[in-house]
Order: structure tokens, then C-alpha cells, then sequence
């Protein structure tokens, strides 16, 4: 089957809070929004065994018996699986002024006996400010509100208190401040595939930094996603990679806990077949899912919507299988670059390069991006990004200029291809300074030449003739590529294309990608036309 468990099943079941936490909240909640609303709250067999794994202690004759095994939990799991619902429902009872979530010492049966967190602080994080209103903290909102308990709280839009003021839950959409931070009793992470952008990343990682603070409340982390797109760099993609360390023993964490269920890849499958496409639906859903009340009637929904002639059907095989795929509309095979990189390389000073500029002087982003002629190698000499929320931003052309000058004092630079607009007085002055035959402008609204450029790029990925250095924001720039198709079509009938964001207010940023395509072209134009250095070392210096 396509599982992976972090880490697998013990030969002896650990001591757990779980069949308290269960009964809490078949008890005493409901169901958030959606067909069940305002129902009492029920379990299917999945969850309820994930709940007992979630709260395994200590053994009684551990010497930290009683105390979590797990700090970090992370949940992979396919779209329309209640996931959100799920971690509302433990959110709900770490705040309940009775919820038995922590140890406090065994029963004569050598059981755990669980008594509710004192003060707790429950931050529920979401990838921007509509999504808290969408999903986890909305859910946790119904379920305090219509429940029976709803006199034990004080619940707000943006905040939910212990009616006697000694705890809250919040909706957060970036990082708590250090003082509330401090003070996390339990935190979640609400489908972290989208957690891209630096400002989410480095909430996550701030947060995971707080939870060593608070110890006497045992606190710890539950991140709930659909699988990722390889190579954006998301959370979800790090949390997962970093499983899969564990798993195969190349990292050892005794702290964390990870369940990814997924339709098992087969070679040469054929989605279009109907039996083939409903039992990936089936398997990636699980068996508790599919006693669901008429699951054939979901999985003849999620097999019309793959059937449909508009249908991205990468996006469709990584939301509904929870498949690691590439998405249909990427321009460029982002996990393919990973693949790709050689960090630590160094190209020698003096060795002949070539390098491509693209970017905007007051709005997203800057790449300069180098290539080393002989081997493909490429490495970004810079890339300027315009911080998020901030409007009043501009380039800082010095450093750019700077940042070329030395490349041309370190390499024999063959040519610069560069994309003018906004930056022409900036390029004029690079050719009056290095020479117009070495500094070339490479205009990049020219469609036609662009997407026979981007398909070369595209090639060499494919290929490997191209590698790279391993910079995370390079990386991200090829990864957040968008293809825009174009009327014209190429010797094989294929539409040509271009790259574009994923939206034109899109945060994600290309233009290093652009950079590193023009780059590229400049180097195929530099082997075309022979160029070479005289007394050119073949060495490639690897920094171990």
C-alpha cells in the first residue's frame, strides 16, 4: 500500500491518552461546517488510531513516564478526508477546560490518566488571513459554539477563550510574538503545501523553536496537509523529506510522528481506465474512508472531475491520490532540478562564463545568473527580491552593477544577455563600460524566440546538461514558473510557450528562472560559435 508511518507499529502498544481524548470528544463536540454541522462529532477507525498514536506517553516505569512521546506530528493525506476537521477536533480538546490530553500519573491497570493542559495557548496557523476563516480555526469555532459545552468558552472571531479566561486558541496567519510564542501549549498547521513564502517558513520554524519552552505543559505540533508539488520548497515538502530521513535511518527523532497515505504509483498505469481510476481513489482514501455513507457516489465525483477536458490532471493526481507530482501547468520540472544540483561547486577564476539578466527595477524580483561555458554549470551571482508587503521598493541597481563588475574582473565573461525594459539606462551603461559585442540586449517580449529559449532550458533540465548550485531561492524561482501557452506550435505540433507567475499579484517570484534562461541561451550560443579560453583549467573545484 502507499503508507508511510513514522515509525511503524511497536511489538508492544505504547501507554495513551487517546481512547480519553476519543471519548471527549464523541462526547462533547460536534461537527464543524459542512453535511454534518452541529451533529455529534464521530470518528472513523483511521483517525481514531491516529488520536491513540498522537498521545502515547511514557511507560509508568520510564523515567520520563507520563510525558509525550511525540513533539511533532505531521499528516499527509488526500483532499475531502475532513483532515481540517480532525485537527479542529484535537484543538478543541486541548482547550477543553476538561480535556484529558495530559499525563497526570497511572490508574492500578497501569493506565494513563489525563487531566487538561493549565493555560493553555493554542495558535492554529494558516497560510493567509482568509484561510483562518476557511478551515481549522473556523471548524474549532463551530464546534465550541454548537456544542453542549459552549458555556465552558468565550468565543471570538479571532480568538477563543476558556470561559474563565486561563487559555485561548487563535487564528494566526504569520508567526505569534515572542511572548505569546513562548507560551504554545499546542499549535497547528493548517495545509502546509502551501506554506511557500519566507514569512510562512519562518513561522514554522520560529514556532517549532517554542516548543521546548513551556515543558511542564508537554506542548507539541500537528501540521494537516494534502501532499506537496515537488520542488517548491514548501513545509510540507521539508516535514515529509525529513520522514523519509528518519524512515531509512539516515536521521534519528525520537520526537516525531508522521502518516502519509497515498494511491501507489504502477508503472504504466492508465487513469483513463475506469477500474484503474476508482481503485487509486479507493486506495489512497483508506478503509475507513470508504465505509463512509455513499463513498461510491465521492468517488464517482472525484473521477468526473479527472475526466473533464479542462482538467490539470497533475493537480488532479496530487489532491485526490496524494501523489508527489509535478503540476501540469509548471514550465519546469522543479524536482528534476533538485535533482540537478551540485552544491559546493566553484568554477575557477579566469574560466569563461556567460551570464543572463532579467527582472524589475521596482516590483517582484532581480537575477543575475551565470553559466560556466564548458560544463553548464549555473550559479546565481545575485537575486533581489522585493520583501513581501512592501510597496515602496526599489532594486538597488549599485548592487547589481556591483555584482556584475566582479564577475567580469573574476571570469572571462563571453557575453551578458539582458532583458532591457526597466533597466535601459542601467544595460547602456554596462555597454559603454564592458563593450556592446559583450553585453547584448536579449529581448524577452519576443515570443516566438522566448519560447524556442524556454523549451532549450526546459531540454537541458531534462537532459542534465544543465546543473546548478543548490540556491534555495534560484531553486524556488524555477519552481514557481507558470507555462502561458501560445497560439503557435512547434515542429511536433506542440504548443510553444512562455513563463508566467502563477497570477500577476502572485508573491512567487521568477525572474531568476528568466535570468537562468537567458543565461542558458547564451551559453548555447557560446558553444555554437566555438568560443573558448585560451589555457582554460577543465578542473571544477568541489568545496567538501
Amino acid at each position: 500500500m502507499g503508507l508511510l508511518i513514522v515509525p511503524g507499529a511497536d511489538e508492544e502498544a505504547w501507554p495513551t491518552l487517546g481512547p480519553q481524548v476519543c471519548d471527549l470528544l464523541e462526547e462533547r463536540s460536534v461537527h464543524g461546517p459542512g453535511d454534518l454541522r452541529g451533529k455529534p462529532y464521530r470518528l472513523d477507525a483511521e483517525k481514531r488510531a491516529l488520536i491513540y498514536r498522537w498521545y502515547e506517553v511514557y511507560p509508568q516505569k520510564h523515567r520520563r513516564a507520563g510525558k509525550r512521546r511525540f513533539k511533532r506530528v505531521g499528516l499527509s493525506v488526500r483532499k475531502g478526508t475532513a483532515k481540517t476537521e480532525l485537527a479542529a477536533a484535537v484543538a478543541f480538546a486541548e482547550l477543553h477546560p476538561e480535556g484529558p490530553v495530559r499525563c497526570d500519573g497511572f490508574d492500578a491497570h497501569g493506565e494513563p490518566v489525563g487531566v487538561p493542559v493549565i493555560d493553555p495557548y493554542i495558535p492554529m496557523v494558516a497560510y493567509t488571513e482568509e484561510q483562518t476563516e476557511d478551515l481549522a480555526y473556523a471548524a474549532l469555532l463551530v464546534m465550541v459554539l454548537e456544542g453542549e459545552d459552549v458555556d465552558l468558552f468565550d468565543p471570538g472571531l479571532e480568538r477563543i477563550m476558556r470561559a474563565g479566561g486561563d487559555g485561548k486558541a487563535v487564528a494566526l496567519a504569520a508567526a505569534p510574538d515572542s511572548r505569546d510564542g513562548a507560551r504554545t501549549t499546542f499549535q497547528h498547521f493548517d495545509e502546509t503545501h502551501r506554506f511557500i513564502l519566507p514569512r510562512l517558513k519562518s513561522a514554522h520554524q520560529t514556532m517549532l523553536a517554542n516548543i521546548p519552552k513551556r515543558m511542564l505543559a508537554d506542548p507539541w505540533s500537528l501540521e494537516t496537509t494534502t501532499t506537496y508539488t515537488p520542488g517548491e520548497g514548501s513545509v510540507a515538502e521539508g516535514t515529509h523529506e525529513y520522514a523519509e530521513l528518519v524512515d531509512g535511518g539516515k536521521a534519528h527523532d525520537k520526537t516525531l510522528f508522521f502518516f502519509h497515505r497515498e494511491a501507489t504509483p504502477v508503472p504504466e498505469e492508465d487513469l483513463s481506465d475506469p477500474e484503474t481510476i476508482r481503485a487509486a481513489v479507493a486506495e489512497a482514501s483508506g478503509p475507513a474512508i470508504a465505509g463512509w455513507p455513499d463513498f461510491e457516489g465521492q468517488v464517482d465525483a472525484i473521477v468526473s472531475l479527472y475526466n473533464q477536458p479542462d482538467t490539470d490532471r497533475s493537480y488532479w493526481e496530487r489532491v485526490w491520490l496524494n501523489r508527489r507530482v509535478q503540476s501540469g501547468q509548471q514550465a519546469f520540472d522543479a524536482a528534476r532540478w533538485k535533482e540537478l544540483s551540485r552544491p559546493g561547486t566553484v568554477i575557477p577564476d579566469g574560466e569563461l562564463i556567460v551570464i543572463g539578466f532579467d527582472g524589475a527595477q521596482f516590483h517582484d524580483a532581480t537575477g543575475l545568473i551565470a553559466t560556466d561555458v564548458v560544463t553548464g554549470f549555473q550559479w546565481p551571482l545575485g537575486i533581489w527580491e522585493r520583501p513581501v508587503g512592501v510597496e515602496d521598493w526599489e532594486c538597488p541597481e549599485h548592487e547589481v552593477s556591483a555584482a556584475l563588475e566582479e564577475a567580469m574582473g573574476r571570469w572571462q565573461v563571453w557575453r551578458v544577455y539582458a532583458d532591457p525594459p526597466y533597466w535601459d539606462g542601467t544595460i547602456n551603461a554596462w555597454r559603454g563600460k564592458y563593450g556592446d559585442k559583450r553585453v547584448i540586449e536579449w529581448w524577452t517580449n519576443r515570443m516566438l524566440q522566448m519560447a524556442h529559449s524556454l523549451r532549450n532550458y526546459a531540454g537541458a533540465m531534462t537532459s542534465g546538461a544543465v546543473t546548478n548550485s543548490g540556491d534555495p531561492v534560484f531553486a524556488q524561482h524555477v519552481g514557481n514558473s507558470r507555462k502561458h501557452k501560445l497560439k503557435q506550435v512547434d515542429e511536433q505540433g506542440q504548443p510553444l510557450w512562455v513563463i508566467r507567475k502563477e497570477r500577476p499579484d502572485s508573491p512567487k517570484k521568477i525572474d531568476a528562472a528568466m535570468g537562468g534562461c537567458l543565461s542558458w541561451e547564451a551559453r548555447c550560443d557560446a558553444v555554437a560559435a566555438g568560443a573558448k579560453k585560451k589555457n582554460r583549467s577543465s578542473k571544477v573545484i568541489v568545496m567538501r
